[in-house]
């Protein structure tokens, strides 16, 4: 049956990201309004699941095409007929790389992707599931105070963990210095703006943000550690259980990701293709070295109480009994 925009439900599956999106045959064609339905989900839900679509290599390439012109990753086993195609297939003798932690995909890019999508193609019977994150969410739930302690940060982006693919010899240096030249550390805000959406996203993640630009490496670190774990909160996350034929598409622009490595020696198989994406956008005002300097203390909720007063401690609580009152 050819699909219809009137076909496609959508039902959601998670608090705060991942939806389900039922009435859809991805062997098919997708006419434009269809494909607006499934969009309009995409955006709002960050994270859609498509279940029982038997699709090949060249159906899920199609699809994702629709949202936009796809990307080829640099390090990552590609496919020699189609380069657009990468073919996660491990077991204990291939074990995957480094994808057990929370991240965003390819953020050491200038314009990293916009979304990612798995087909789910050989899928073990105990574990291997992938965990998401909602960092539209994780940011809305940071306090006040350290909402504006992080406004107008930028933070630097590095494919740090690729490196580790490169061995000692001559050829492999070289190599290394091409893409050392060809991905040099880049800046995104710490807080994006999403382009479609328009809302605030947490935008660092622990893969490939390596510091906070304008900060010393003592204060990056304690301030990323906290960002960080943002990811970790139960609430803001989706975690999906693969099936075989299962297609999931991801705003790689508001989630984080982590694939969890609990199935060996058992063997998982999944084709990923990934959508370009365009410069970051921050959500507000790149604050100079001054303002950075200035913030290292959020400012008190209580206006009355003056920031910075080292005063004795009777003084201080004199102050707030009066603030009180």
């Amino acid at each position: 049956m050819a699909n219809s925009a009137a076909n496609v439900k959508v039902v959601q599956r998670g608090a705060h990201i991942g939806a389900e999106i039922q009435g859809v045959d991805l062997t098919q064609s997708l006419d434009d309004e269809t494909f607006k339905v499934i969009e309009a989900a995409f955006v709002e839900h960050e994270l859609l699941v498509f279940l029982n679509q038997p699709i090949n290599s060249e159906q899920q390439i199609d699809f994702a095409k629709k949202f936009g012109e796809l990307s080829i990753h640099p390090f990552s086993p590609n496919s020699d007929d189609t380069p657009e195609l990468i073919m996660f297939d491990n077991d204990a003798d291939n074990p995957p790389f480094s994808t057990d932690c929370w991240h965003s995909d390819e953020t050491f890019r200038a314009d990293p992707p916009l979304a990612t999508m798995l087909h789910g193609l050989v899928i073990p019977e105990v574990g291997g599931d992938t965990m998401f994150a909602s960092m539209t969410s994780a940011y809305e739930g940071l306090s006040d105070r350290m909402k504006n302690f992080i406004s107008g940060l930028e933070a630097i982006h590095d494919f740090k963990p690729f490196r580790a693919l490169f061995g000692s010899d001559e050829k492999s240096k070289a190599d290394l210095r091409y893409y050392e030249d060809r991905y040099p550390p880049i800046l995104h805000p710490v807080v994006s703006k999403h382009p479609v959406s328009g809302k605030p996203v947490l935008f660092v993640n622990p893969q490939f943000t390596i510091k906070i630009n304008g900060m010393d490496e003592v204060e990056s670190r304690n301030l990323l550690t906290q960002l960080f774990d943002q990811a970790k909160i139960p609430e803001y996350q989706f975690r999906h259980h693969w099936a075989v034929d299962t297609v999931v598409i991801w705003d790689n622009r508001s989630t984080q990701h982590y694939a969890v490595h609990d199935y060996f020696p058992q063997r998982r198989k999944l084709d990923r293709v990934t959508i370009k994406g365009s410069k970051i956008l921050a959500y507000s005002e790149t604050a100079d070295a001054k303002s950075i300097q200035n913030n290292k203390s959020p400012l008190p909720d209580n206006p009355k109480i003056k920031h910075g007063d080292h005063k004795p401690k009777r003084e201080l609580e004199r102050q707030l009994d009066e603030a009180g009152n």
